[in-house]
């Protein structure tokens, strides 16, 4: 995949991750109150990964914020937060949303291959970010400047997309897209093994890696807000369909330490 980084912005500028998540007014507290409740019950494993309690009163820059659900429930947690986003539509909303539900954040316009020209290095005691770096031209430029920002006993917690996936075979044979809406320009894959020679290539150590998360929705009904499972995944127990997420998830979720 070659796209430069103002053909990225430039889509996800026209499509913004999750924006059709709810039919109420955009930038209304009925609107985020939707699109919250609906990516969380989509992604369930979002704030179990996140930990967002965990960062109450530390310093937290988030790598992608998109609209900002995450970002809102760091910063009601107690989160000194940060959100550095490419979309300019992205974060406006994100903006809009700490100013609807009344929160402090500090949000940041740059392209995450450049981190350090917006953020002080050695700064945040969490990096965080949940599907972003597999989009930008270069991702190892993204890793090295997270090291940068990031402090000797910080933490680094990302997702990125998973090779080894269900998901990733259904794309290969034809029958599915990286995104829900098409033509999104890059969207890298890692397997596991990748993963942990890119870390450590960036002086981070990986603490543990995981997959999770196999959309499970007929597509055409889901996008009306009915969520009909798929004929094989409805006849399929929970407990299997739940170990083949944890085999064959979409979502590598990476927790990584300063080395």
């Amino acid at each position: 995949m070659s796209a430069s980084i103002e053909t990225v912005a430039e889509y996800w500028n026209r499509r913004p991750c999750n924006l059709r998540h709810s039919t109420e007014p955009v930038g209304t507290r009925a609107y985020f109150d939707a699109v919250e409740q609906r990516k969380y019950f989509v992604e369930p494993h979002i704030p179990g990964f996140a930990q967002f309690d965990r960062w109450r009163d530390k310093r937290v820059l988030e790598i992608g914020c998109g609209l900002g659900t995450d970002a809102v429930n760091f910063a009601r947690a107690g989160a000194e937060y940060t959100g550095v986003e490419l979309s300019e539509v992205s974060l406006a909303l994100a903006r809009k949303r700490f100013e609807v539900f009344g929160l402090e954040g500090g949000f940041v316009h740059a392209n995450a291959e450049r981190l350090t020209e917006h953020v002080r290095a050695a700064s945040f005691d969490l990096v965080y970010s949940f599907g972003v770096i597999h989009h930008t031209p270069d991702p190892e430029a993204v890793l090295r400047q997270a090291r940068r920002v990031i402090r000797p006993d910080g933490e680094f917690r990302l997702m990125l997309y998973a090779k080894d996936s269900w998901k990733d075979a259904m794309i290969e044979a034809g029958l599915d897209q990286p995104e829900a809406q098409s033509g999104c320009p890059i969207a890298f894959t890692y397997t596991q093994a990748e993963v942990r020679a890119m870390l450590r290539a960036n002086d981070f150590a990986a603490v543990e890696i995981t997959q999770d998360h196999i959309f499970p929705y007929v597509v055409e009904k889901y996008i009306r807000y009915d969520y009909e499972l798929q004929p094989w995944f409805a006849a399929m127990p929970q407990t299997m369909f739940r170990a083949l997420e944890k085999r064959f998830g979409w979502h590598m979720l990476i927790v990584a330490r300063p080395a």
